[in-house]
């Protein structure tokens, strides 16, 4: 694995829902340029542990704001997944990217064994 740092933070476009609930095909990283990203990787929605990491950055989401940061999850789980899991009881402030190609995770490093992506977090 090579390291990002000091390089361009690899570009995508995917599907994700949004803080609103709603599925766009069309969340561009280049549509927070200006801002600072906090950018994490998790494995799943529906695990005992990614649903609890999840909250612990909502939690902490208006300090990021106060810092003109971003907060975007991502995933390998499709759009569906992450709309039923936004569905429990909780609300999440911030859009959860759907990489069911996988590109975006293999993009930044953190791909498993072509199946899950790995924790990561990334200050863009």
């Amino acid at each position: 694995m090579s390291s990002l740092v000091t390089k361009t933070a690899p570009a995508f476009t995917a599907s994700a829902v949004t803080p609103d609930g709603k599925t766009v095909d069309d969340f561009a990283l280049a549509g927070l340029r200006g801002r600072y990203t906090f950018l994490f990787f998790y494995p799943l929605d529906f695990t005992f542990v990614c649903p609890t990491e999840i909250l612990s950055f909502d939690e902490k989401v208006e300090e990021f704001d106060a810092l003109d940061c971003s907060v975007v999850g991502i995933s390998v789980d499709s759009p569906h997944a992450h709309a039923a899991w936004r569905r429990t009881p909780v609300e999440i402030r911030f859009p959860l990217v759907s990489d069911m190609t996988r590109e975006i995770a293999r993009d930044y490093g953190v791909l498993f064994e072509e199946k899950v992506a790995l924790r990561g977090l990334f200050l863009i």
